[in-house]
């Protein structure tokens, strides 16, 4: 059996097709780049890592095969040899591209592509819903024919996966925090073409303890503009915390892992509604998107993000975006087996007995970036301090600076009026060694940043040793929320923050012990400040 490739994103489709083969010792499965793609870079990439063998294209153009798979029906497959199936490389036929085919018909119906000397090359499309069926009949009478309705392979991987989502957020940090997702397609139509600071303008709006912001490009703009040069376009947000998602299976977790989502006119976002995420639109028109098509319907439906964010996302909350996804994807749940008739129909064989199910997808690699400084809000009630920070280039008003020693750059740690530090893992200490101690280094660290108000070392999630110039030093616990059998945890570092503006406003004659009340984000701590004793004063950073 052949796959037969001209992009990343049509590998990665296949991919979730194979487990229809699995325990069958009658396969076997080669691999091959169909040339003249532009987005042929990296095109093979996932296959590195799993061992798989590849073909020149040559060499397959050359031999017979029993079966060949595809999902794009562009390039030169029809001179390969062998009953040839093609799928969608997305969510249905939802854009037309204007620089490929007929400009007016939707990407893959067009008959330039469907038909060889007026009769269709492939044997079967294998598609995700029946008004696919009848837009292919409507193009293209001939291929429609041969189609079928199998269902969405990579949906049904999706919907496999739901009960790893708190695995997948735990992957990513998210915590309790809302995990918003932008999804851009690719294009001069994009969202991350026309509005390339998105990320970093949420970023700068959105409280860190109360948001998480992850990206998912189309794997088209990976290849064509590579990691190095994603990572230096997008460094300024991705230092304030955003996730960029790998093209392969990483972009369909954080999906499952998303709360809501942000979208252009790519077909992503179906997957998304499917899953029954809100969807707020950010697409600002042109000529890709085909009227009518489920994609569209689902933009015309969704709150724009021009109304706001937060008014957006709770406009998408009232809606069910499940119907939206339901007139892209029949057969939810049924897409394997169904799969597995039709391909062992063509290869002439009994298909195995064994069940066939979707693949969990993997947790999630990438680990977002810990920001090492912020520009902190807050508001103090008397013994109640709420928390909101943000990036420190920020636009929204904010009270002061806090910065990560080490890791925060010289021009925050020198401007910041809190420094924290967080005690390294504990380890065996190396035979010649030295170590700060918690009083010490907070000490020092109030002796050489004149600047700095407050130096506290985050001994443990719990634990902080606070030194304040006119306080002193002070112990600090911090309770973790406990609700429906679960822990619920905020960063101290937020903590230390609320500590350090209650101190600023505290009553003159005031003296430890007290006990605070830190809202942060979703979640509202009690915190407890008392003398500093002696094991934290102590600790070894």
């Amino acid at each position: 059996m052949l796959i037969a490739v001209r992009s990343a994103g049509a590998l990665h489709r296949l991919l979730d097709v194979l487990p229809v083969f699995e325990g069958d010792d009658r396969i076997t499965v080669r691999f091959t780049l169909v040339p003249g793609s532009e987005f042929d870079v990296d095109a093979l990439a996932a296959l590195e890592r799993r061992g798989a063998r590849t073909v020149a294209w040559e060499q397959a153009c050359a031999r017979e095969h029993d079966l060949i798979l595809t999902a794009s029906p562009k390039g030169a497959l029809r001179v390969l040899s062998g009953p040839r199936v093609v799928m969608p490389h997305g969510a249905g036929f939802n854009k037309a591209l204007k620089e490929e085919g007929s400009a007016h018909l939707p990407s893959g119906l067009d008959p330039h592509y469907l038909l060889a000397d007026g009769e269709p090359w492939a044997d079967l499309h294998a598609l995700a819903h029946g008004e696919q069926v009848d837009r292919l009949a409507e193009h293209c009478p001939p291929a429609a024919a041969r189609a079928s309705v199998v269902g969405d392979p990579t949906l049904d991987r999706l919907l496999g996966s739901a009960a790893h989502r708190e695995d997948y957020r735990a992957a990513l940090g998210t915590g309790e925090r809302r995990l918003i997702v932008l999804t851009s397609t690719w294009g001069p139509e994009s969202l991350l073409a026309r509005r390339p600071d998105l990320p970093r303008e949420l970023l700068g709006r959105l409280p860190h303890d109360a948001y998480q912001l992850g990206l998912v490009l189309h794997p088209n703009e990976h290849s064509r503009t590579g990691t190095f040069d994603l990572s230096r376009r997008l460094a300024p947000a991705l230092a304030a915390g955003l996730i960029l998602a790998r093209p392969h299976e990483e972009w369909a977790a954080l999906l499952v892992a998303a709360d809501a989502v942000i979208t252009d006119h790519g077909s992503t976002a179906l997957y998304a509604a499917a899953l029954g995420r809100p969807v707020v639109g950010a697409y600002d028109g042109g000529s890709e998107l085909i009227p009518g098509s489920p994609m569209a319907d689902l933009l015309a439906a969704a709150p724009p993000l021009a109304e706001g964010l937060p008014e957006a996302l709770r406009a998408a909350e009232a809606q069910d975006t499940r119907r939206f996804a339901d007139a892209a994807f029949a057969r939810q749940g049924q897409s394997l087996r169904r799969l597995r008739g039709e391909l062992y129909r063509l290869l002439g064989l009994r298909p195995p007995t064994v069940p066939v199910a979707p693949h969990p997808l993997p947790r999630p690699a990438t680990v977002p970036r810990r920001p090492a400084a912020f520009a902190v809000r807050t508001r103090v009630r008397g013994h109640r301090i709420g928390v909101e920070r943000f990036p420190p280039d920020t636009t929204e008003a904010v009270r002061h600076l806090a910065a990560e020693h080490p890791e925060a750059d010289m021009r925050h740690t020198q401007s910041a009026s809190v420094l924290w530090r967080r005690a390294r893992t504990a380890a065996a200490p190396a035979p010649h060694s030295s170590a700060w101690t918690a009083a010490g280094w907070t000490a020092r660290i109030l002796a050489e940043a004149p600047g700095c108000r407050t130096a506290a070392a985050v001994l443990t999630p719990e634990r902080c040793l606070v030194r304040h110039r006119s306080a002193g030093p002070l112990s600090v616990r911090v309770e973790p929320c406990r609700a429906a059998g679960r822990v619920l945890r905020a960063d101290p570092a937020a903590v230390i923050s609320a500590v350090h503006a209650w101190l600023g406003e505290a009553p003159p004659r005031w003296a430890p012990p007290v006990t605070l009340i830190c809202d942060t984000g979703p979640l509202a701590v009690r915190v407890h400040v008392s003398p500093a004793d002696e094991a934290d004063l102590a600790y070894e950073l």
